[in-house]
């Protein structure tokens, strides 16, 4: 990776500072991580946002992207983001008088205070309210709600430092956005955020209204841990970097943590951390999904929550694991290594950012380091490293409240099959939802990543599409039902072209898996016939990947032996394979390449059932691929018999239920 500016010269080759910090592979058997690697990565991160410093501190100037929002925005947001590292690393250290401690109170004490001086140099935007048309700047909302968390978290050594009239001045700024009104959805929270922490520390909160906030976000508690994110079927991470953390630390603020709403979060944060474990490779790849991915490690926030509250379905030596497994794979990749935070996954790829994303967005990776606010005595840190579920072998892990179901094979490859978040709206066009191939697909993976760009207008990657004339394929839009039932998920959706429902059409989709394949059936109800396509996962690599074509389906490998293939089992007789090219459309490496089967749909129901395959191991057999399972078609009913003995049966015709009448019209006359 190449050197940021100002770290040692352009092209200067950096080492990650873990390698010089001796391993133990006996407290932590899986990783070797200690507490010593984290807060060397803590150290490093912080030290090269602080090389790019304005004067005060409070604008620091990153390369990368600027939104419209400007640069002062973007430098608050690098601020209030980073803080949240270095918050635990301040709160947690031995030796406050450590020179790396002394260096971030420091800076952070001299940057807040010069964000929220008004008239000052480098005074940050004040936030307005989020009502439309919008008069400023929004999103100083979000970093009011950070460096609240963060001032709480680190309050004995930072907040009790600072002058009476300095508490006052922040005191001040984050009274102003604790009064904004918000977006329905996690943003609930930010306001409550800052008025949390004012009265922590007795500050006047009078006229706030943080309570009504919190009520409305509990209220979109689905199960098993989760929310959604709004009104909205929108199921991400959002729930570990905000939802989660943010509740846990306004019940601790406000010294609800045994009230009859904190005792239930707690229970909440317990199912959370228990299915949650679940979307973690066995080499800590996080599973791919949802938006603002770019935020990384922020999705180990809750984990070190719960641990810190005794409320972890985990024991502390597997949130260890757990952790030190993920910012180990990160750092592996290269991502903070020598430079700031990038957009991007592994490499930098803004490609799979949001619009709202800036320079300062990825620090939110700090919220995941809440860990180091606990001593190094804590059992988090002292107990022995033990096994997730992916260290284990194959799982099956049905999350019906959400529509998920997770799996992991002999590989540590996780794979979800994805029957519940769409955050999606009516009508879903190529302009609109930009974020949208990270909710809107069949399949996720923790080593594979939807196509953006190109490949998500084709529409192609873990997705099942009725083409036009011209080879445009249709969108899942919002789903009309989902269920999960054991190991089965399905979903019922009206595919869109153009922007437009196509009439009389629904499309039932069941998922069936086994290890690393599953199979996915279609029921396509129509009153004309269609041009149909069928893909698999998109396998991403830095280089050319192998594929290949066969009689009834296609595949493509990645150098590091993940293989993706889709292979025809029913009604797609006969079937024209395929594989579809990518470059520079995969979060996951600048070639992509997706197999994918085409056919074609009758009039009225037609049943369309495909096997598809993530494999890490590497092996590329078609017939070993087809042996693995038989599926026997009656009218809708599908018998899916697998080779490992085990089997799956539903009728696609009530295995959703649902109201039954697709492409409804709207009041003027639009399709819906």
């Amino acid at each position: 990776m190449n050197a940021g500016e100002g770290d040692g010269g352009e092209g200067t080759v950096q080492e990650d500072v873990t390698t010089t910090i001796a391993r133990d592979p006996v407290l932590s058997p899986f990783t070797g991580w200690g507490r010593a690697q984290w807060e060397a990565v803590a150290d490093d991160w912080l030290g090269q946002m602080r090389r790019h410093a304005s004067p005060e501190g409070a604008l620091p100037r990153l390369s990368g992207r600027i939104t419209g929002d400007g640069v002062r925005r973007e430098g608050m947001e690098a601020v209030g983001r980073s803080f949240l590292l270095a918050a635990p690393r301040i709160a947690g250290a031995a030796d406050p008088g450590e020179p790396a401690v002394q260096e971030h109170l420091a800076y952070y004490s001299r940057a807040l205070l010069a964000g929220t001086r008004q008239g000052g140099a480098e005074e940050w935007p004040r936030g307005v309210g989020c009502r439309l048309p919008l008069t400023g700047i929004t999103n100083s909302i979000v970093e009011a709600a950070n460096i609240a968390f963060s001032l709480y978290v680190s309050r004995d050594r930072l907040w009790s430092g600072l002058t009476r009239p300095e508490q006052l001045q922040i005191a001040g700024w984050l009274r102003h956005h604790a009064r904004c009104e918000v977006w329905q959805n996690n943003w609930q929270l930010f306001p409550a955020m800052a008025e949390g922490f004012l009265r922590s520390v007795d500050e006047d909160v009078r006229g706030l209204h943080a309570q009504r906030n919190v009520a409305r976000v509990e209220s979109w508690y689905l199960g098993d841990g989760w929310y959604t994110d709004g009104p909205e079927h929108a199921i991400d991470y959002y729930n570990a970097w905000a939802i989660h953390p943010y509740l846990w630390a306004w019940y601790r603020m406000t010294d609800a943590v045994h009230t009859p709403e904190g005792q239930r979060h707690r229970e909440r944060l317990h199912d959370f951390t228990a299915s949650q474990a679940h979307m973690v490779a066995a080499d800590g790849s996080l599973l791919h999904q949802g938006r603002s991915l770019t935020y990384r490690t922020a999705a180990l926030a809750a984990f070190w929550c719960a641990d810190a509250s005794g409320a972890s379905a985990l024991t502390p030596g597997q949130t260890r694991r757990l952790a030190s497994g993920v910012l180990s794979r990160f750092t592996a990749q290269g991502v903070g290594v020598g430079a700031p935070l990038t957009l991007g996954w592994y490499d930098a790829f803004e490609p799979m950012c949001q619009d709202y994303s800036g320079f300062g967005s990825p620090y939110l990776a700090g919220i995941g380091f809440l860990g180091l606010a606990q001593p190094a005595t804590a059992p988090a840190w002292t107990a022995e490293e033990e096994a997730l579920p992916a260290d284990r072998g194959s799982f099956t892990l049905p999350l019906e409240p959400v529509g998920w179901v997770l799996r992991a094979a002999e590989d540590g490859v996780v794979r979800m099959a994805n029957h519940g978040s769409d955050h999606a709206t009516l009508p879903v066009g190529e302009d609109e939802d930009r974020d949208d191939p990270h909710y809107a697909k069949f399949a996720y993976s923790t080593h594979t990543a939807p196509g953006t760009g190109p490949a998500w207008i084709d529409a192609i990657d873990s997705h099942f599409a009725l083409l036009d004339d011209e080879g445009a394929g249709s969108r899942r839009s919002a789903l009309r039902a989902t269920r999960v039932e054991g190991e089965l998920a399905g979903s019922v959706h009206v595919p869109q072209l153009h922007r437009r429902a196509l009439p009389g059409t629904a499309v039932t989709t069941v998922t069936a898996g086994d290890g690393t394949a599953e199979v996915r059936a279609h029921l396509v109800q129509t009153d004309r016939p269609w041009p149909m396509r069928e893909g698999g996962w998109a396998v991403a690599d830095d280089a050319e990947l192998e594929t290949g074509v066969f009689d009834d389906g296609a595949w493509a490998r990645g150098r590091d032996g993940l293989v993706a293939a889709v292979v025809g089992l029913h009604g797609w007789d006969p079937a024209r394979a395929s594989v579809h090219r990518y470059r520079d459309a995969n979060a996951m490496g600048a070639h992509s390449a997706t197999p994918a089967l085409e056919g074609r749909t009758g009039t009225g129901r037609t049943v369309a059932v495909a096997l598809h395959v993530l494999d890490g191991g590497g092996a590329v057999d078609p017939q070993r691929w087809r042996d693995r399972v038989r599926v026997h078609v009656d009218g809708t009913h599908v018998r899916v018999e697998w080779a490992s003995g085990r089997s799956a049966e539903f009728d696609l015709a009530t295995f959703v239920p649902w109201d039954g009448h697709p492409g409804l019209t709207g009041l003027r006359g639009e399709a819906l």
